[in-house]
């Protein structure tokens, strides 16, 4: 389930949720629970397809850097992934149509018609990355779809089904910021990987080179902060001392970013789950910042 993950899925929807809550949202329990495990189990589903489109593919062998995973390992089958993969396909749909209903008390309108679209997107993005005739993950457009679906679908999406409507676009700043951040910890698996993703795939790192893709890991972080700093700046009604509390995470990306310009090849895998765990509590510290203002 690759679980270490998790909190960067999660960063996303919490974000949005608590904007939402700042802005006044009156919402069941209910809605904001299903729509967390609508997110869990999407995130788990990408993972499962992703360990099997490796496999398949031969990306994940003994001489992978990163985690070695259940195929490689002898500890599930093809046909039991498979299995686990339509389970967590279900578990998405029974989830999310229950987020819905609690959201709107219908399916029969057009906003949860949209989402109903939007979430079969999310899980076609999800399967997709390494599965199928064209995997979108091994023709360098990973960047792009992780941005779209980690950053502005999962903040804004959060933000929509908690409050109904959008208040403000400037909603779309957090999202890019979320987006930025989670693009650099693909960036970041990237790099590591290159010596055998070479053989298999097409990734931004392996078309730029290994210190450009370090420039390039730079500039996101970069964006990602510039992101949420213009929105405190822009948005906040009342800029109390509350509105900055995420800045305490600032030293955290500062010491990764330092990682992974000193650190290369296997090395570099202390640096994913630091941007994770970072990501997901700027987001947290940023929604109770919010709230508080």
């Amino acid at each position: 389930m690759r679980l270490r993950t998790l909190p960067l899925s999660l960063a996303g929807v919490v974000c949005g949720i608590m904007m939402a809550y700042s802005d006044g949202a009156v919402t069941s329990g209910w809605c904001v629970l299903f729509l967390l495990l609508t997110t869990v189990c999407l995130q788990v589903l990408s993972n499962m397809s992703n360990e099997l489109g490796d496999f398949l593919s031969g990306t994940d062998s003994e001489n992978r850097l990163g985690p070695q995973y259940g195929l490689t390992e002898g500890g599930l089958t093809e046909p039991e992934l498979r299995r686990l993969i339509r389970c967590f396909i279900v578990m998405c749909c029974i989830f999310g149509l229950a987020m819905l209903w609690a959201a709107f008390g219908t399916l029969w309108m057009v906003q949860p018609l949209a989402l109903l679209l939007l979430g079969a997107a999310a899980i076609w993005a999800a399967m997709h990355y390494t599965l199928g005739k064209h995997p979108y993950g091994y023709h360098g457009w990973g960047d792009l779809f992780v941005f779209i679906f980690f950053g502005l679908v999962s903040v804004m999406g959060g933000y929509y089904v908690v409050m109904r409507t959008f208040s403000s676009w400037h909603v779309l700043l957090p999202g890019a910021a979320i987006g930025f951040f989670s693009v650099g910890v693909l960036n970041v698996n990237n790099i590591r990987d290159m010596i055998t993703d070479a053989a298999t795939r097409v990734t931004v790192p392996l078309k730029m080179g290994e210190r450009n893709a370090k420039i390039y890991h730079t500039i996101l972080i970069v964006l990602g902060w510039s992101c949420m700093l213009s929105y405190t700046f822009s948005c906040c009604q009342i800029a109390t001392l509350w509105s900055w509390l995420y800045l305490l995470v600032l030293p955290l990306h500062i010491y990764h970013v330092c990682g992974v310009w000193k650190l290369s090849g296997r090395a570099l895998d202390s640096m994913l789950p630091l941007l994770v765990v970072s990501t997901f509590l700027m987001s947290l510290l940023f929604g109770i910042g919010l709230m508080l203002s």
